[in-house]
């Protein structure tokens, strides 16, 4: 059987390139664990860790998605099944990757790459042995015609996040591409911890769960949670609220942030965690962007960016959320920011309640105190992008809120 047939890109090569360097066609690819083997002599020796090679032969696994499902042998499921996922998501990624203020048409591009990135993170050797576990089966059948049933968990939850697409044009250190290239950081669960054993990863849903995604050698997407931006002072393991996936959501393209530049401890910082959740290969267009370890300490994980690294602007984020619409023939609807239909009877409850809106402007305040009136990301609003820098009343404002916010904890309010 033709090697096309058996051979399995887990990592798209298209999506691979987009790693290397103008004019290049391979990557420094890293084994983190390689395997050993006896010379005639009887010597055991271990495989070079480190190789060059291009697309064809990096983030591949024979026999990978060969399985028979409905009594039919497929043994090119990576064509008939990722064909129409990585044909339809490679230009929503593209669109992502040159997202930008004014808008362009953006057709389905927000379908597809979510689409991609979901089915993404689970056609990985991790991400079917995460089924695996989950399922209860080693039955590649079981395990798979899970996966296709699944390909859409991440989608809604990803939705309601609070985007944000950064740079890294003005770092030399660039973005490495791992084997499981959509990456999820929690500042509470460190590389050690249970949650990161083995096949696992802190679930998207959990309030401080951060997705990483790079589209490219320069940029990133970074998705997190809205309840964690609007109060990071909450335990970061605890679910947001309607942490249920199979559902419709509401996505507002203006509220993407954009135009957040990355120092170089940055990218490294942000390698160090794609490395961390990686299972066995890396690849990058330099070989020493391989080793971040070497400038990012492990023991830091939970206070990169004085702990805010990976979180979008929250002098960006506005109060509220709740979307109402009426359709032709006289019938509407509503939806909070979470989710939720006008029955639950959580519908905009953090609005009613107020609570996430005093520990917002507290965080804006904290915002502002640690990175100063330059905005870390800005979005569309009223027509036009928000201003580089925040006006003088404004910046003070929030200071004050912070000041106050230290001196009523000093009074134990």
């Amino acid at each position: 059987m033709p090697d096309e047939y058996r051979n399995h890109h887990y990592v798209p090569q298209w999506y691979q390139k987009k790693f290397m360097l103008p004019g290049e066609h391979e990557l420094f690819q890293l084994d983190l664990n390689p395997e050993t083997f006896t010379d005639p002599r009887g010597v055991r020796h271990i495989r070079k860790a480190v190789k060059r090679q291009g697309s064809k032969k990096c983030f591949v696994e024979e026999d990978l998605y060969t399985t028979k499902i409905r009594g039919i042998e497929v043994k090119d499921i990576e064509k008939h099944f990722f064909g129409e996922i990585d044909t339809k998501g490679r230009p929503a990624v593209e669109y992502f990757e040159k997202f930008g203020y004014p808008l362009k048409d953006w057709g389905t591009s927000l379908e597809d790459i979510l689409r991609y990135m979901s089915t993404q993170k689970l056609r990985t050797p991790k991400g079917l042995s995460f089924l695996s576990e989950k399922i209860g089966s080693k039955d590649k059948d079981a395990i798979l015609r899970a996966m296709i049933r699944l390909r859409n968990i991440h989608s809604a939850i990803w939705t309601e996040c609070v985007w944000l697409i950064a740079d890294a044009s003005q770092s030399e250190t660039k973005f490495i591409v791992s084997d499981h290239p959509v990456t999820v950081y929690n500042r509470e669960c460190g590389p050690r911890s249970h949650q990161c054993r083995d096949s696992n990863d802190p679930e998207i849903w959990l309030q401080g769960t951060h997705t990483i995604f790079p589209l490219s050698i320069d940029k990133v997407l970074i998705l997190t949670n809205l309840s964690w931006v609007r109060n990071p002072y909450q335990s970061a393991k605890q679910e947001r609220p309607n942490s249920f996936p199979f559902r419709n959501a509401i996505f507002k393209f203006t509220d993407v942030q954009v135009l957040r530049h990355l120092t170089e401890q940055e990218v490294r910082e942000i390698n160090f965690i794609i490395k961390s959740r990686a299972t066995r290969y890396l690849a990058a267009a330099r070989e020493e962007w391989l080793y971040p370890e070497r400038h990012v300490s492990k023991s830091d994980w939970n206070i990169y960016g004085h702990g805010y690294l990976l979180m979008p602007d929250p002098r960006a984020i506005h109060w509220g959320g709740e979307i109402m619409w009426g359709n032709n023939d006289g019938t509407g609807g509503a939806m909070d920011e979470y989710g939720r239909l006008p029955g639950d009877p959580d519908f905009s409850k953090e609005t009613n309640a107020g609570s996430e809106h005093d520990t917002l402007q507290w965080f804006q305040g904290e915002f502002a105190k640690l990175f100063g009136p330059y905005r870390r990301g800005r979005c569309m609003q009223a027509l036009t992008i928000e201003n580089e820098c925040d006006s003088d009343d404004f910046h003070k404002y929030h200071l004050g809120l912070q000041r106050k916010k230290y001196k009523d904890r000093l009074k134990g309010k």
